[in-house]
């Protein structure tokens, strides 16, 4: 079994490989295509992204700088998904992100780990799990997603929180480790903030 197959098994592997580095340099060159676009080059930002992502929906935006393992190969956007500066996806694994998805500056999302044996990374060693983010979620500034988290649809991550277990749908969860805060429910129809509330008569002319 080659490094490479390790890797898509969810085995311990060699991220070193020499086939491995060869396919993440190309990967990167695509990225670094995306980074370098200017401002004012949306068409050719939006080709760039799409060639860099390994799939991507509609109307869907990353503001640069974008970094990532695989330069986003192993990153999926559904429609409308919307990241602010400095996302980071450590990528070695998918990254399924849902439709409708905002992600604030700063956020990192981790596939790659390494094992607690000491043998092992003394050589650099690691194994890769996937992560799942559902629909209409937003993840505040600064958090960080590890390994093999699922964050289930409408929910909302607090700023500055470490999601190392799974979140359910519908809730606001907060924190390091990130737990669940309350559910989301009729307050946050009426109020936006506190108690400052929605003029929806405005919003939907």
């Amino acid at each position: 079994m080659t490094q490479k197959e390790r890797m898509l098994a969810g085995l311990v592997y060699d991220p070193a490989d020499e086939e491995i580095m060869a396919e993440q340099i190309q990967c990167q060159e695509r990225m670094y295509d995306f980074n370098a676009c200017r401002p004012s080059e949306g068409a050719k930002r939006e080709a760039c992204m799409k060639a860099m992502l390994g799939s991507v929906g509609e109307n869907c935006y990353i503001e640069p700088p974008f970094h990532a393992n695989w330069g986003g190969k192993h990153v999926h956007f559904g429609n409308n998904v919307y990241a602010n500066f400095n996302l980071t996806c450590v990528d070695d694994a998918d990254i399924y992100i849902g439709d409708k998805v905002m992600f604030g500056p700063n956020v990192t999302i981790a596939t790659a780990n390494h094992p607690i044996n000491s043998k092992l990374r003394e050589k650099a060693y690691q194994y890769n799990r996937e992560v799942h983010i559902g629909n209409n979620v937003w993840i505040g500034a600064n958090t960080v997603v590890v390994p093999g988290v699922t964050i289930g649809d409408n929910s909302v991550i607090g700023a500055g929180s470490v999601v190392t277990k799974d979140i359910p749908a519908n809730v606001v969860a907060v924190g390091n480790p990130c737990k669940v805060l309350r559910q989301i429910g009729e307050h946050d129809n009426k109020y936006f903030y506190k108690n400052e509330e929605i003029d929806w008569e405005e919003l939907w002319r």
